[in-house]
């Protein structure tokens, strides 16, 4: 009987391109990530490897005789970033700031890069996409001009951190991970080895420096960050920067936080002199009038634990084509159609459904949670038939096909900034706890009982300002 060969030591290896997993034979769809079509052949299969005990860095020790100290965080001199940061940078955290082309990343961490900077802190900027003289340029129109503010124009890992031995900064900021490339690793800037290579380099080196990071990734067109998935498990806190480039407004949200919450939210405004934080953003989603406009309701949005004034416009116009236009700005067309079906049908508005709708958020805001429900519902029949709702009236609540109007979270939180910002009165579900003292609060458990609210129909309300005030 012949003798079995042995197995070839030159068996294929196959790879995702998303996370980096491996596996031995080629598999239609990562077994890690779960992304599809991203399995590639990408050399030999690695010999099965032991690693035997070695020298410890540091003796283990009880988790209580650690200090803590050395992870006070720094502040950025942005409050809206440190808000979202849990409080400023950690020495030796990695950040990662992901946001779309022209969104206003670079400009913003020039800022943070000049505030952050001084004699005992001094910081590298490092851009690999632009000159020097170009972001010397965006530093004077901004203002980000400091003495221990560092700048320099690389692409090659090894220059990058040749400058770190040089300067030995307090922070980095690298612009961007997916320009820089090492000459040691095959393939193209962005690539993912290369990508790996370079930000386990950069982090190991803030890790050792005890140096703060902050690295600058590009997303795809489906807003996802380039690169692999590796990336965002390597770093420590990955920041999302969101924003309409034809807005003022921009977001930064928290997708992973090893240092704090993940439910803060940084709201800036973008400009002509820079870009600069909003500790009160609810006046760029208000319209200021004299007097009451049909069409119109304001609503309180929650951005993460963030309340935030907002205005909702409709515009209904007749028409004569057999299918109306349905035409959504800010809002969520899907949540906007189920408002006019329950109008419709619920609401007896019956002309609504055969006529052009058009509505809209004022300041660029977006609002996807169910709690605008309510607002988009009445500024829709506040247009269809040409009646304003009063003034100072906010409307806060889910709308379910049935026409109920349900519970939303935070509902004190948010009473209480429309309160502040001097609205006197407000529409929300039945059992809104707690409110301010002087507001009317009127609950309302369907869509009928909210339609009333509109002039010329007799209100059935429950006024909490005698029987629920607060105080």
């Amino acid at each position: 009987m012949a003798a079995r060969k042995p197995a070839s030591k030159d068996r294929p290896s196959y790879r995702c391109t998303e996370c980096g997993w491996t596996t031995v034979k080629w598999l239609g769809r990562c077994g890690e990530c779960q992304s599809w079509g991203t399995i590639e052949e990408y050399g030999a299969a690695p010999a099965a490897r032991t690693t035997a005990p070695g020298r410890v860095s540091a003796a283990a020790r009880p988790i209580g005789q650690v200090d803590g100290k050395q992870a006070t965080a720094r502040s950025t001199g942005v409050p809206e970033l440190d808000r979202v940061l849990g409080g400023g940078l950690i020495p030796g955290a990695v950040v990662l700031l992901a946001g779309e082309p022209g969104v206003g990343k670079s400009t913003l961490l020039l800022d943070v890069a000049a505030k952050a900077s001084g004699e005992r802190h001094p910081t590298l900027y490092v851009t690999a996409e632009e000159s020097a003289s170009q972001v010397r340029l965006r530093a004077d129109r901004i203002g980000a001009l400091a003495d221990h503010l560092y700048l320099a124009a690389e692409t090659d890992l090894s220059a990058v951190l040749g400058h770190l031995d040089d300067v030995k900064p307090s922070l980095l900021i690298l612009d961007s991970v997916q320009t820089v490339a090492s000459p040691e690793i095959d393939g193209a800037p962005g690539g993912m080895a290369q990508v790996r290579e370079v930000a386990g380099a950069v982090i190991r080196a803030s890790k050792e420096r005890g140096m703060s990071t902050l690295l600058v990734g590009h997303v795809t067109k489906d807003g996802a960050i380039a690169g692999p998935r590796l990336l965002e498990h390597l770093v420590d806190v990955v920041l999302s920067f969101e924003g309409d480039r034809h807005a003022r407004l921009r977001l930064i949200r928290g997708v992973k936080n090893r240092y704090g919450a993940t439910d803060e939210v940084g709201c800036f405004e973008l400009h002509d002199e820079g870009i600069t934080g909003l500790a009160d953003p609810s006046g760029l989603f208000l319209t200021r009038r004299d007097e009451p406009v049909p069409g119109t309701c304001l609503t309180v949005t929650l951005e993460g634990r963030r309340p935030l004034v907002a205005e909702v416009q409709a515009l209904t116009v007749d028409t004569q084509i057999p299918s109306p236009r349905r035409t959504t700005s800010g809002l969520e067309n899907s949540r906007v159609s189920m408002m006019l079906a329950v109008l419709e049908q619920r609401g007896r508005i019956r002309s609504i459904g055969k006529q052009d709708i058009y509505t809209a958020t004022v300041g660029g805001v977006k609002l996807t949670e169910p709690a605008a429900d309510l607002a988009v519902a009445l500024a829709l029949a506040s247009a269809a038939i040409d009646t304003p709702l009063p003034k100072n009236l906010v409307a806060i609540g889910e709308v379910g096909l049935a026409g109920e109007v349900r519970r939303v979270t935070g509902v004190q939180r948010r009473l209480s900034e429309a309160h502040r910002l001097g609205f006197t009165h407000a529409l929300v579900p039945p059992d809104p706890g707690r409110i301010p003292a002087g507001m009317k609060v009127i609950e309302v458990s369907d869509i009928g009982d909210a339609l009333r609210a509109l002039p010329g129909r007799a209100p059935r309300q429950k006024e909490q300002g005698s029987s629920r005030s607060g105080g």
